[in-house]
């Protein structure tokens, strides 16, 4: 006995897998047709590279594991890797896929953790050498200059969620602090630790 409207049997093209990726709407907002994305921790060996399709045009509520409810949007994928490599993947496996928003050379890059906002006021020494850029300064660092800390204000061009495209204000090779407690002041001796 088989129900009314009971789904039987499901047929698909194992050659033709796409992948869809439910992005934060926010992100979604970055992503466009024709972008590239590396497909990671599939189950496989290496990455496999794709592009994207399209992105969905209605967003859906979803509830994330602490209990929030996020606005989601579908992004469509294609495969681009030949498909000997993927062959092992089939439907509703789990992928993790990176949609490459943005690419630049030789940019300087700053850990997310060692970013702290910039106290108001406190860019006004530097907002004149950045001005040329129309620029202000929001964000600053702890640079670790001759065992002693110097709060180094910068611009940022972008960011991301575990690295920041530091734009202006620090040099390249710069050593920073990361995760700076909140009573580290400007001129305070540290000890560099490798971790």
């Amino acid at each position: 006995m088989v129900g009314l409207g009971a789904l039987l049997i499901e047929v698909g093209d194992t050659a033709q897998l796409e992948v869809v990726a439910p992005l934060l709407s926010t992100d979604a907002l970055q992503v466009h047709a024709g972008s590239p994305v590396r497909i990671e921790r599939w189950g496989g060996p290496g990455v496999l590279q794709g592009r994207v399709r399209a992105v969905e045009p209605a967003a859906f509520t979803k509830v994330s594991a602490l209990g929030v409810e996020e606005q989601r949007v579908n992004v469509l994928i294609d495969l681009t890797s030949p498909p000997a490599q993927w062959a092992a993947l089939g439907d509703g496996y789990r992928v993790v896929a990176r949609v490459i928003t943005r690419e630049a050379q030789d940019v300087t890059l700053v850990p997310v953790s060692a970013l702290f906002p910039l106290p108001s006021g406190a860019a006004a020494g530097v907002a004149a050498s950045l001005e040329a850029e129309n620029a202000e300064p929001r964000m600053a660092v702890f640079v670790v200059d001759g065992g002693r800390v110097r709060r180094t204000p910068v611009v940022l061009q972008a960011r991301g969620s575990t690295h920041a495209w530091v734009k202006s204000g620090l040099d390249a090779g710069a050593q920073v602090v990361v995760y700076p407690p909140a009573a580290l002041v400007e001129g305070a001796r540290v000890k560099v630790r490798t971790p």
